[in-house]
């Protein structure tokens, strides 16, 4: 459904170009910056696609569409794995290069990505901590609030295994999403039954794995190009840097999908 006849489009116009192109606005005459800035925003556009995405997948987990949800998995596996590539053009910034603009920054700091928390939130991560980092009442912060208050995707998992008629707790199903899910024996149970049929089912938990693979290669580059370009200098905006962000680079989002392989 078209929602206003009434404008005649242009490519500018219709993807809004003249707010898009001039929303880099450096703070230094250093030629680096812009790139620095560059890389930021379009990282954040991704971050929205893929909350786009993840609400998409929701829904259709939650209506046992295994073809859609399929789909919907390989979209979103393709745009992390452009968001680990672009680390590959940053990381051509040199030390001095960076450090020339580095001050201009202030108190920003890719730690106060909404959108990269709401990630995580929508995903599993349930660090109330986190909530700190932004204003009582901002939209930031309510965003990322109602997404640690929603079913996560890995329940949302569950409960399309139970559509297919896997053997899913009740009390799982029912359970307090708020709270940090925990490993289930019943839960592995159930996916070893799911990978011994060998089914649509068995490809979404393994489209599942991949993302959260691709989730853990992101940090890892994250980290490594930190390091490479301040070392393990205190981070930007007071944060502590690497140390920090290593600290997170293996914690798996779906922990009883990473274990059941044990028992395969």
């Amino acid at each position: 459904m078209i929602l206003d006849h009434t404008t005649v489009l242009t490519y500018s116009s219709y993807l809004a170009l003249d707010e898009v192109l001039t929303a880099q606005r450096p703070r230094t005459r250093e030629h680096d910056e812009v790139l620095f800035i560059v890389i930021h925003q379009v990282h954040e556009l991704w971050f929205k696609q893929l909350l786009h995405e993840f609400a998409e997948l929701q829904q259709r987990l939650a209506l046992g569409d295994s073809g859609r949800v399929l789909h919907t998995l390989r979209r979103s596996l393709g745009i992390l794995k452009l968001v680990v590539a672009q680390v590959d053009v940053l990381e051509t910034m040199t030390p001095p290069q960076f450090t020339a603009f580095r001050d201009a920054l202030g108190s920003a700091s890719g730690f106060q990505s909404a959108q990269f928390r709401e990630v995580e939130a929508v995903l599993g991560r349930r660090d109330r901590q986190v909530l700190g980092r932004y204003d009582e009442g901002s939209a930031e912060r309510y965003r990322i609030e109602a997404a640690m208050n929603r079913p996560s995707l890995f329940d949302s998992l569950l409960g399309y295994l139970a559509i297919h008629g896997y053997p899913i707790p009740g009390e799982l199903l029912r359970r307090d999403v708020s709270l940090p899910i925990e490993q289930s024996e019943a839960v592995r149970e159930a996916l070893r039954a799911v990978y011994t049929d060998d089914g649509l089912p068995a490809q979404v938990c393994e489209g599942l794995i991949e993302l959260d693979e691709r989730l853990q290669e992101w940090r890892y580059r994250h980290v490594k190009m930190v390091e490479r370009i301040i070392g393990f200098k205190t981070g930007t905006g007071g944060s502590s840097g690497a140390p920090h962000l290593r600290a997170g680079v293996f914690t798996p989002m779906f922990p009883d999908l990473w274990a059941v392989r044990c028992d395969l």
